[in-house]
């Protein structure tokens, strides 16, 4: 093939998609729904089709069908975020509403600060538009806030500028499941303020909450509307459906909806939607998703106390995901490739660091709980542990921290 002259965001990429899994692989390494917990839409997609299909099957408003806007709108108040429908666009999911985002704010050369680790599949969306990463500290309290305050007064002396805006996943985070406290969230509010920076509050599992109380989300405590809040009805309806949301101050949604490229998202996946909410399904589908994924989240950590107690996690009280912190010496890449081999797929934890670093990335790998079912959880970790045994490294002492 004759050479072609790539932009630079196309440069970066591969030139080639990875490899599907083989036959029989089991996969730890996606954040897909579990197939039982899928919901049955017929009845609202017949309705779509029939009463309403003047409207979807038709181009859609750029900002969304208006009931659902409203419907959105009201479901964040009852969460204590107070939001309008003008304070909501509608996107093709939250990865649509953070590409939109980056649409908004970023130049060439704009900074964004982002946890240590982070959702791996928000590092190339921003990167793309050659933004620089900054890398900020987390702990079991979620993003480090003193740590930011000394990275945002070091950056701003030396660049000249603030960062554009600050990427977190305050529930549940993905990869490490930690979720923010709130003493983090009103400092990291106050802090934002102060220095008039955006803060992008990706908030895909809020709902998936196994045990304990809701903690106020970032949009709830935000007074001086720094907040963008990306939802999404992936991780608690259906992902094929691809129907997100962003809700911020109304000139920003009013601008990002003008920088959309798509003749409105799909109506009739939208229709569908406030069809299901309207008869009031969503209450009792969501706790049978709690219910499920807390009991795959048990499974899977049961399993790894067995098969593997030389690594090391923690239990997290909602989300999807486990982050496992392997014995010194244990490389997560080959151990991501051994397991491939062996029939499972887990993602190595390099992908989720934007600035790389070797020494740092190398002895982790996240695992999703949500999409195997329970028999395939535990022949999964067996796999895996046979992976891990044969880097050699099975004989490493050490006692699984999970709390």
């Amino acid at each position: 093939m004759q050479s072609v002259s790539l932009a630079r965001r196309a440069a970066l990429l591969s030139p080639t998609m990875p490899a599907p899994a083989a036959n029989g692989s089991i996969s730890f390494d996606s954040g897909h729904a579990f197939p039982g917990v899928l919901p049955d839409l017929t009845v609202e997609a017949g309705d779509a089709l029939s009463r309403h299909r003047a409207e979807t099957l038709q181009y859609a408003p750029r900002t969304g069908l208006p009931p659902l806007r409203e419907w959105i709108a009201d479901y964040m108040s009852a969460d204590g975020a107070r939001t309008a429908p003008d304070q909501v666009l509608v996107t093709n999911g939250a990865k649509h509403a953070l590409e939109l985002v980056c649409r908004l704010v970023l130049d060439e050369g704009d900074a964004v600060v982002m946890t240590a680790p982070t959702y791996f599949s928000a590092i190339p969306i921003i990167r793309s538009y050659g933004a620089t990463f900054l890398e900020v500290r987390q702990d079991a309290e979620g993003l480090d806030v003193d740590d930011l305050a000394q990275l945002l007064e070091r950056t701003t002396r030396e660049r000249g500028a603030a960062p554009k805006f600050i990427y977190n996943v305050p529930d549940f985070h993905n990869p490490t499941g930690v979720t923010m406290s709130l003493a983090r969230r009103r400092a990291l509010i106050d802090l934002a303020a102060r220095h008039r920076i955006l803060l992008v509050e990706d908030s895909p599992y809020r709902k998936v909450r196994f045990e304990g109380e809701p903690i106020p989300s970032l949009k709830a405590l935000d007074r001086d509307d720094i907040v963008i809040q990306l939802g999404t009805f992936s991780k608690l309806l259906a992902p094929g459906l691809r129907v997100g949301w962003a809700a911020g101050a109304a000139p920003l949604i009013a601008r990002m909806a003008q920088l959309k490229s798509d003749a409105g998202s799909c109506p009739l996946t939208q229709r569908v939607i406030v069809e299901f909410c309207a008869a009031g399904r969503l209450d009792a589908h969501t706790r049978r998703v709690q219910e499920t994924y807390r009991a795959h989240r048990d499974r899977m950590a049961a399993a790894l106390r067995r098969e593997l107690p030389a690594v090391s996690f923690e239990i997290p009280h909602g989300g999807y995901y486990l982050w496992l912190a392997l014995p010194p010496g244990t490389n997560g890449d080959e151990l991501a490739a051994r397991a491939a081999h062996a029939g499972v797929t887990v993602l190595a934890g390099s992908r989720f660091f934007a600035a790389a670093d070797a020494r740092r990335t190398a002895q982790f790998v996240r695992l999703a709980f949500s999409h195997a079912a329970p028999d395939e959880i535990d022949e999964g970790v067996r796999r895996l542990a046979a992976a891990f045994h044969s880097l050699g490294a099975g004989a490493v002492a050490g006692a699984v921290a999970a709390s």
